[in-house]
């Protein structure tokens, strides 16, 4: 697991003075490429390779709201894995109360700039060695 920590941006916030739900969406993509980049397989390597990773699907659930002002912790993970196939998990939580504001998660596959699927284990060994070696780890906890 990876923890990713942002402050909450005005901008971010709407009429009830709190972060619009869109907002959470946006701090998952940038949770999940810092844990990428951390982690040891940048996303922007893939992108290099000619593969890409696009979202397929996103969930999103909001418990307690968060408001300008705010640093959150966003905590990420990969939660499947399957060579052409990616999920993660996020958990966003106030950095000062530790109180859950929101969690979810994105499934994504890989596929080439013609938009073909790609196995990692063949286009990129050394990523899906890392990927599975992060996987069995969560699985081990």
């Amino acid at each position: 697991m990876t923890i990713y920590t942002r402050p909450v941006h005005y901008y971010e916030t709407d009429r009830m003075d709190c972060v619009h739900h869109s907002n959470y969406i946006r701090w998952f993509e940038e949770a999940r490429v810092h844990f990428m980049k951390e982690n040891g397989f940048p996303y922007e390597d893939l992108e290099a390779a000619g593969i890409v990773s696009p979202v397929l699907s996103v969930e999103a659930n909001y418990h307690s709201m968060c408001r300008f002002g705010d640093t959150v912790e966003i905590a990420v993970e990969i939660n499947s894995y399957s060579r052409t196939r990616i999920s993660f998990h996020y958990q966003v939580k106030d950095k000062a109360t530790g109180q859950s504001r929101c969690d979810g998660w994105t499934y994504h596959c890989f596929i080439n700039r013609s938009g073909r699927p790609v196995s990692l284990k063949k286009a990129m060994p050394e990523y899906d060695r890392i990927a599975a070696e992060l996987l069995a780890e969560k699985e081990g906890e």
